[in-house]
């Protein structure tokens, strides 16, 4: 049955107050209004067995859904505005929990047939559930991205009686090799710095007549839903390296032969065969110096975060072989084993566009004071490296290169055992650090005889534990008494949240501490937390929900970041909440929401024991 007009405009208003439908275009909006359908349901109703056929996109208007996982266990509640179904429809069709009204319960439903082709015309839909719902994202390969993920945001456009001289200096200020002519927002046409070569200056043309008479009228356009085979298409067979991106006539982006190339160059296959080419510090520079461009394609490719963050770390891990393999060559083979180890967010494989180095040296015991001078020089070498390719230096010393953190193996057993015996406030920071060791290079063994066993001394001393479950609940989400958003009060981040030090790492430090609880060696955080289910350090339905938070608040810094390089800026964590959609920032307040009650929980757990 159709809804009625009524039925159409009261769901209109609903869906204006949802994301991603607030990002969709008045009249595209309207016509999807019509497309779903309400049904009232009462409390105790299955909406859908988990493996039964689904029908429908989910949408709660009012009232409390509860999802249960195949054992029966809940794994959410959700709440007005909020979707399910998605992740079965995007899969097989069929659901993959089981969904019951936990209350009375009004929902809007959009049938799957016209979900599908929502996600294939409307790219700011299908960028929200394919982010949401599937984990593994799309293939980030230039065929398969979306134009309004490559092309050029805020372009520079003039009106047709701008002069070409007035033009050309504002594609000189804007450093571009193309404009296009608009009137009002809609397109006219576009002028080229080849225009201005063949037409102006080798014509001799009068650089005061106006721009229009040199612009190239009625360009062929894309809309921002075309994918990158559209774009190589269109420019191959017209023989453009320009092509201005449209919407309803609408001037929106800007895409550049330039552009693709750089896409190309930046995909991660590309730097790592560059990578190993190279055969100097400047010529990893150059290469690294791709790391934003990187970062945003990975993140406009819609890739878990986890995915994202693994892939920039591994081009970090070549780097450093690579600089290591260079130190060698001047200074010859090592005099002894070593092994070379990372800590920090590249230990965890979870850097982002915003990076400093942690790493030390594991020397085997046989070295002497004779073999010291070359494992400073090969450790300076390397973290000056680092340094110049954009991996600054560690502000707190704690690289390689800093004596205390190049020592044998039995001096990094005896700083284990200080910190974990005697574990005051340093020695908590430096085990939090170090317990997120990773092998970078040489020889892994060194590595292996070092994790085992103050893992385990660790999980044995219970005042260790506790002193370290106390650290760890010290970075806290940013909630305010009414949680609501707590942002930084001044300075120049001033009412912006800090999605590292307050959104990412209190999940970091419940990872450490159910890791250590259950003598789990896992390091990436993500991991950590799956283990410590499979392990029942922490419950399936309280990890199950910290993952889910987790990935909403890795997400929204990643995209944050990629958004900034996409704009020309540099990466940074700290984001405004009001540059979000209202649905975004609700779900991203429900994340911390979920953090701060599971380190209360922690907190719980600990005063118990």
């Amino acid at each position: 049955m159709s809804p009625t007009p009524d039925q159409t405009r009261q769901t209109l208003a609903f869906l204006q107050t949802v994301h991603p439908y607030d990002a969709l275009d008045a009249d595209a909006l309207a016509q999807l209004a019509a497309k779903f359908y309400a049904k009232t349901l009462p409390a105790g109703t299955v909406i859908f067995a988990q493996g039964a056929p689904l029908e429908a996109l989910y949408l709660i208007a009012d009232g409390t859904v509860e999802i249960t996982d195949v054992n029966g266990a809940i794994v959410s509640h959700l709440q007005a505005r909020n979707h399910f179904g998605e992740r079965g429809l995007l899969r097989d069709g069929t659901a993959a929990t089981t969904a019951k009204a936990a209350s009375d319960l009004q929902l809007f439903l959009l049938p799957a047939t016209t979900f599908k082709s929502l996600l294939r015309d409307a790219p700011v839909v299908a960028r929200y559930f394919n982010r949401t719902g599937s984990r593994g994202g799309q293939t980030s390969g230039l065929m398969t991205l979306h134009v309004a993920d490559l092309m050029a945001q805020a372009p520079v456009s003039c009106p047709p009686e701008m002069s070409i001289r007035d033009c050309a200096r504002l594609m000189r200020d804007n450093r571009v090799s193309s404009v296009g002519v608009v009137r009002g927002e809609r397109l006219m046409g576009i002028v080229t710095v080849r225009d201005m070569t063949n037409k102006v200056v080798a014509g001799a043309l009068d650089t005061a007549r106006p721009v229009s008479e040199v612009m190239t009228a009625d360009p062929v356009t894309l809309p921002p839903s075309a994918l990158g085979s559209d774009v190589l298409h269109e420019m191959v067979e017209h023989g453009i390296a320009h092509l201005p991106v449209t919407e309803k006539g609408r001037f929106v982006g800007m895409i550049t032969q330039t552009d693709l190339t750089r896409h190309q160059a930046s995909s991660q296959a590309q730097m790592h065969a560059d990578l190993s080419a190279a055969r100097s510090v400047a010529a990893l520079a150059e290469i690294t110096a791709r790391l934003p461009n990187l970062l945003m394609q990975l993140v406009g490719s819609h890739l878990a975060h986890d995915v994202v963050t693994r892939k920039i770390s591994d081009v970090a891990d070549l780097v450093t072989r690579r600089l290591i393999r260079m130190a060698q060559e001047t200074l010859g083979p090592a005099p002894v084993p070593f092994c070379w180890a990372a800590c920090g967010s590249q230990g965890r494989r979870e850097q982002t566009g915003v990076s400093d180095q942690d790493n030390c040296l594991i020397l085997h015991d046989s070295v002497t004071d004779d073999d010291l001078p070359y494992f400073e020089q090969l450790a300076r070498s390397v973290c000056d490296g680092l340094n110049a390719c954009g991996y600054v230096y560690c502000p707190g010393d704690m690289m390689a290169s800093a004596r205390r953190w190049r020592q044998p193996l039995a001096v990094w057993q005896g700083y284990f055992d200080q910190w974990i015996t005697r574990p005051d406030g340093e020695a908590q920071l430096l085990a939090s650090v170090m317990f997120d060791l990773r092998p970078i290079a040489g020889d892994a063994r060194l590595f292996e005889a070092l994790q085992s066993g103050p893992l385990e001394q660790a999980a044995r001393n219970s005042i260790f534990v506790a002193h370290m479950t106390s650290n760890a609940l010290t970075h806290v989400p940013p909630l305010s008494l009414l949680r609501g958003f707590a942002t930084i009060r001044s300075g120049e981040h001033r009412n912006r949240l800090d999605m590292k030090m307050n959104g990412v790492v209190p999940v970091v430090d419940l990872g450490r501490i159910y890791a250590l609880r259950g003598r789990l060696s896992a390091v990436n955080t993500r991991a950590r937390i799956d283990a410590g289910i499979e392990a029942g350090v922490l419950s399936e339905a309280g990890g199950r929900d910290l993952l889910a938070a987790y990935d909403t608040i890795a997400t929204a810094r990643l995209e944050h970041q990629a958004n900034l390089v996409q704009t020309g800026q540099t990466p940074d964590n700290f984001l405004a909440p009001s540059s979000l959609a209202a649905f975004e920032r609700s779900h991203l307040r429900d994340a911390f929401v979920i953090v701060r009650t599971m380190q209360s929980a922690l907190g719980a757990s600990a005063a118990k024991r």
